[in-house]
């Protein structure tokens, strides 16, 4: 199975680096990087997912 990747759009990493500075910005406690993966996890959560066949 193969799965067709999206490439971001170029003005979404615009947005996103706008405020970039520093590398602790992109990477530090709080940076994007931080904040972007807690959003995707938490949309993901919430997202209405089919369960997943467990064998017995």
């Amino acid at each position: 199975m193969t799965v067709e990747k999206n490439p971001l759009p170029t003005e979404l990493i615009d947005a996103l680096l706008a405020n970039y500075k520093k590398p602790e910005d992109l990477i530090g406690q709080d940076g994007i990087l931080k904040q972007l993966t807690k959003a995707l996890v938490e949309r993901a959560l919430q997202a209405d997912l089919p369960p997943i066949p467990v064998p017995i």
